[in-house]
């Protein structure tokens, strides 16, 4: 005779590059009775998400909404409704997911040029804009804001002006920096950005904000073919989430739910507040692991304060570590990706795990772990600067 299986999920401290931790009120959202897709409350429900995420992405844009899925999600909703067979494309690399973008293009039969930067330094705006200008008629520019595998944030605004001069579409990855530090579409002059719940949002993981600039929009509805997904061809997304409600797919109720809550606690808590919060806290930690005696790996400047990639130590077992950091205290940290496995540590202090008291307990945790591998962590130290930047 076969016994149920148990369902008892761990409490994790979630400090990794996505998910963070998620609200109670959040979860308590998420419990809330079922409603049909095209319930007249539910209908409401998307429209206060709408509204909201305009305002938490900066954004007066219509075309407004969130994809069903991860942050990938909107990356490719993005990338296969812009760009078209044939097209000319410039990606800018400096990690992980620029490249992710890249291959979607391809995908969408874009002609693509990557422009490469080293994984921890921002995009090289001369790079892109001498690939813009050798390739002509660029139809779409793509960065990545903040570099998840890298921990390096790029400015968006000299890309904007690039793609304004050449005529291009800006489309902007900030599954990252959405809720946690500056996004802010129109100022910027971006013309697709898309995030995810997951990170800063501080929702579980399923849905995918994403805006369009009405010159995006008239690109989109110009299309000469279909666009090559049907699931995320925004021209029917769009009809659902505006006031015509046609039928697309049967929406992810509960994790709209969530979504709706994580950005009711966005507003709430007043998004400068929010960047100021994670700036505090994500530099108080960086502050700690210098004194610890640890190198960080993004460059000085554009490091972001909600991930922190930091080098792990010659003669560290990078298991070990990340092992005794989940089994003993019940800390999730990521390692690297790609170019970076094995080499650094990806920290992240995103949404409701940005606070003092993770910050003070990673260090001390990591710090007598590393001590046990034989690094020479001068914890105090670590925990007295990064004391002083929380003060």
């Amino acid at each position: 005779m076969s016994l149920t299986p148990t369902f008892n999920p761990p409490t994790r401290i979630l400090m990794g590059p996505g998910p963070s931790g998620a609200h109670p009120r959040v979860l308590k959202a998420m419990t809330a009775p079922i409603l049909g897709h095209l319930d007249p409350e539910f209908l409401k429900i998307m429209d206060e998400c709408n509204d909201m995420l305009r305002e938490v992405m900066g954004t007066s844009n219509r075309i407004t909404l969130a994809t069903p899925g991860t942050g990938t999600s909107g990356m490719e909703a993005a990338v296969m409704n812009l760009v078209q067979p044939g097209e000319k494309v410039v990606i800018g690399i400096c990690g992980y997911f620029g490249e992710r973008i890249a291959v979607m293009a391809e995908r969408a039969g874009g002609i693509v040029t990557r422009v490469q930067a080293p994984w921890g330094s921002p995009t090289d705006l001369a790079g892109v804009e001498a690939a813009v200008k050798a390739a002509g008629n660029v139809k779409l520019i793509g960065i990545v804001h903040a570099e998840t595998s890298t921990g390096a944030q790029t400015p968006v605004e000299p890309f904007a002006k690039l793609a304004k001069d050449s005529g291009a579409l800006l489309l902007v990855d900030c599954v990252t920096s959405l809720g946690g530090v500056p996004v802010t579409v129109d100022a910027w002059g971006a013309d697709a950005v898309y995030s995810g719940t997951q990170k800063c949002l501080s929702a579980p993981p399923g849905m995918a904000p994403l805006t369009m600039s009405p010159s995006a929009w008239d690109a989109v509805k110009a299309r000469e073919v279909p666009c090559n997904s049907w699931y995320l061809d925004l021209s029917l997304l769009e009809a659902y989430w505006d006031e015509r409600r046609a039928y697309h797919h049967t929406a992810p109720i509960s994790m709209v739910y969530a979504l709706h809550e994580a950005l009711a606690l966005v507003l709430d808590e007043g998004i400068e507040a929010r960047w100021a919060r994670h700036e505090k806290n994500g530099r108080a930690l960086q502050s700690g692991l210098e004194a610890m005696g640890l190198v960080l790996h993004a460059d000085a400047g554009y490091r972001l304060p909600v991930l922190t990639t930091v080098r792990i130590p010659d003669g560290v077992n990078d298991g070990e570590v990340r092992g005794a950091l989940l089994n003993r205290h019940g800390i999730e940290v990521g390692g690297g990706l790609g170019d970076l496995r094995g080499k650094v540590w990806r920290i992240g202090l995103m949404g409701e795990s940005s606070n003092a008291g993770n910050v003070l307990l990673s260090l001390r945790s990591l710090g007598n772990i590393l001590r046990e591998q034989g690094f020479k962590a001068d914890v105090r130290g670590a925990v007295d600067a990064a004391a002083a930047g929380l003060a």
